[in-house]
C-alpha cells in the first residue's frame, strides 16, 4: 500500500502526506508540524466525531507541540449536511483565528472544512473518522448551493492521516458506504471509455489507471467489510483515497464520477433520504445508481450500434429552444430547471456534431463493445457485491417511488454536461427503448431481480 500510495502522492498536486495505519491517531501531531511548522492549529469536528477521534487528535497536536487556537464542533442534531449554510459559518468562525483547520470526520465535515478553509485562503488537515467516501483527498468540495449540488473548486487536504482502528470502529452503514461509492467506479470508468472512443473526452492513462487499475482488488471482499476486518477495510481507505488523487491529478471528478452520480446527485438535491435517521447516505444512493447503470449498459451491449438509422437521428435531432423546454418541464424546482438548463445546453450538439460522433460510433462500436464488457460487472452481479457489504440495492430500499425512479433514467441526464452512457443513449436514439426494456416484466427491474 505505500508503495502505491506514494507513486499517487507524486501525481497529486496538493496533497504531500497520506498515513494510513493502525495507531495513526498519535501521528497526527507529527504529520500537522512536518506540513505547516509551526502556524497554529484549531479542530473541525461535530459532536459525534470529536468523541470518537477528536480528543486523541488534540492531545497527538499538544504532544508534538503545536499550538491549539480553539476547536469547532458542529452539533450532530439537527443532522449536518455540506451546504453553503455551514460552510459560511465555519468560514466566519475561521477569519477569527490565524489558524489551520483540522477537519476530524468524514465526508461531510470534510466538504465543509475544504471550502471553508479555501475561502479563508488557508490549507488544511484531514482525520478520517470513516471509510465512507472518496472525496478525502479529491481537488474540490461537494456543497449544495440554494438547492442545487455543486463541486466547488478548492484544495485538497495538505495531509490526510486514517487510523485503521477508528475506520474499523466506524458504524457498518458508513463503512458500506464507502464500498458503494468505490464499486461506482465500474461505471464511472465505463464512461470515460464511451467518452474517449467518441472524441469527446480522451482518457489520461496515468489517472485512469490510478483507480480503474487496483479496483477490483479493493472491492473483492464486501464481505469481510461487513464484518469489520482491518486489512480489508485499510484497502478500502486506499482505493478511496487513490480515487481522490486522481481527481487532484487530473483536476476533475471525471476519474471517480460518471452516470451512476448523476443518479446520485439528482436525488440528493431532491432531497431523497434526507428525513431518515441517520440520514440516508451519498455512497448508497451512488450503490443503487450504479445497478441502474450497469443495468442500461446491459442493454445498450445487446444492440447492434453499427446499424442505427444517422440520417434519421440527424433530422430529429432538437434545436437549443426545445432541449431548455424539456429540460425544464422534467424539472419543476426553478433553481434546478435554471441550472439544468446550462447544464444540457453545454453538452448538446448540433446536428452536424451529432452526425460526425454517430459515424464514429458505428464504425467503433464493436471494438467499444469488447472494451466495456471488459471493464463492467453484471447488474446481478453488483447487486450482489452490494448486499454483502450491507448496502441497499434497490430503489425501494432507499425510499424512492417506483415511478420516480424510472424518470430517474430521462432526468439524470440533464444535470451534468459530463458525456456518459445516458447521452451515448439518448443520441444514438436508444434512451426510451432501453428503458421500456428494463421495467418491462422480463426485464431487470420490472423481473424478479427487481425485489430487494
Amino acid at each position: 500500500m505505500e508503495e502505491r500510495l506514494d507513486a499517487a502522492l507524486g501525481e497529486a498536486s496538493e496533497t504531500d502526506r497520506v498515513v494510513i495505519e493502525k495507531g495513526a491517531l498519535g501521528q497526527v501531531g507529527e504529520v500537522f508540524e512536518g506540513c505547516f511548522g509551526a502556524v497554529p492549529a484549531v479542530i473541525v469536528a461535530d459532536e459525534r466525531t470529536f468523541e470518537v477521534a477528536g480528543e486523541e487528535v488534540e492531545r497527538s497536536l499538544k504532544a508534538a507541540g503545536c499550538t491549539l487556537a480553539g476547536r469547532f464542533v458542529f452539533p450532530v442534531h439537527p443532522p449536518l449536511f455540506p451546504d453553503s449554510e455551514g460552510v459560511g459559518d465555519l468560514r466566519e468562525w475561521l477569519r477569527g483565528r490565524e489558524a489551520v483547520p483540522v477537519a476530524v470526520g468524514a465526508g461531510t465535515i470534510n466538504d465543509i472544512t475544504k471550502r471553508a478553509s479555501h475561502e479563508c485562503g488557508r490549507p488544511y488537515m484531514a482525520v478520517a473518522t470513516a471509510a465512507s467516501v472518496d472525496g478525502y483527498t479529491s481537488f474540490g468540495a461537494t456543497i449544495t448551493e440554494d438547492g442545487y449540488k455543486h463541486t466547488l473548486p478548492c484544495p485538497a487536504p495538505r495531509a490526510v492521516v486514517a487510523d485503521v482502528d477508528v475506520l474499523a470502529g466506524a458504524p457498518e452503514r458508513m463503512t458500506a458506504s464507502g464500498y458503494a461509492d468505490l464499486l461506482g467506479k465500474i461505471t464511472s470508468g465505463a464512461d470515460w471509455i464511451v467518452a474517449d472512443a467518441l472524441g469527446v473526452e480522451a482518457i489520461d492513462r496515468t489517472s485512469f489507471e490510478m483507480v480503474q487499475g487496483p479496483l477490483r482488488r479493493w472491492t473483492a471482499a464486501p464481505g469481510r467489510l461487513r464484518r469489520g476486518d482491518e486489512e480489508a477495510v485499510a484497502g478500502l481507505m486506499e482505493g478511496l483515497v487513490m480515487s481522490g488523487l486522481a481527481m487532484q491529478r487530473y483536476r476533475s471528478s471525471r476519474t471517480a464520477s460518471g452516470a451512476e452520480h448523476q443518479f446520485s446527485h439528482l436525488w440528493e438535491m431532491e432531497g431523497l433520504g434526507h428525513d431518515q435517521d441517520p440520514p440516508l447516505s451519498h455512497g448508497f444512493k451512488v450503490g443503487v445508481g450504479t445497478v441502474a447503470i450497469a443495468a442500461l449498459y446491459e442493454r445498450m451491449l445487446l444492440k447492434d450500434l453499427t446499424d442505427i438509422d444517422v440520417d434519421g437521428i440527424c433530422r430529429r435531432w432538437p434545436g437549443r429552444d426545445e432541449v431548455e423546454r424539456r429540460v425544464r418541464e422534467a424539472h419543476p424546482n426553478p433553481v434546478m430547471a435554471r441550472a439544468a438548463v446550462e447544464e444540457s445546453l453545454a453538452k448538446h450538439p448540433t446536428a452536424g456534431e451529432l452526425r460526425r460522433r454517430l459515424v464514429r460510433l458505428t464504425q467503433g462500436w464493436e471494438a467499444l463493445r469488447g472494451r466495456l464488457r471488459e471493464q463492467l460487472l453484471p447488474p446481478g452481479e453488483l447487486r450482489r457485491l452490494l448486499a454483502e457489504a450491507g448496502c441497499p440495492t434497490s430503489p425501494r430500499e432507499i425510499g424512492l417511488e417506483w415511478e420516480s425512479f424510472r424518470q430517474t433514467y430521462a432526468r439524470a441526464q440533464t444535470i451534468r454536461r459530463r458525456y456518459t452512457v445516458l447521452d451515448l443513449a439518448l443520441e444514438s436514439g436508444l434512451l426510451e427503448e432501453c428503458v421500456e426494456e428494463l421495467f418491462a416484466p422480463d426485464g431487470f427491474w420490472g423481473g424478479s431481480s427487481a425485489s430487494p
